[in-house]
């Protein structure tokens, strides 16, 4: 599985970050950063709760084949 972040929905208040912090980060200016687009089996569970606590819904999980 791929993350997938729309950039135009997100609001940068971190809460992906506080969940998956070995997964997303905010940089100084506050912009979301990924530092893996893939989902391991180390992640996932993190990524998952990530994507259900967005509040805007711009975090989503799409097949590796899909875009």
């Amino acid at each position: 599985m791929r993350i997938k972040v729309d950039f135009d929905l997100c609001e940068s208040n971190g809460l992906c970050e506080a969940m998956a912090p070995d997964v997303f980060e905010l940089d100084d200016d506050d912009f979301l950063q990924l530092h893996t687009e893939q989902t391991t089996a180390d992640n996932i569970d993190a990524v998952n709760q990530a994507v259900a606590a967005c509040p805007r819904a711009a975090i989503s999980l799409v097949e590796d084949d899909e875009s």
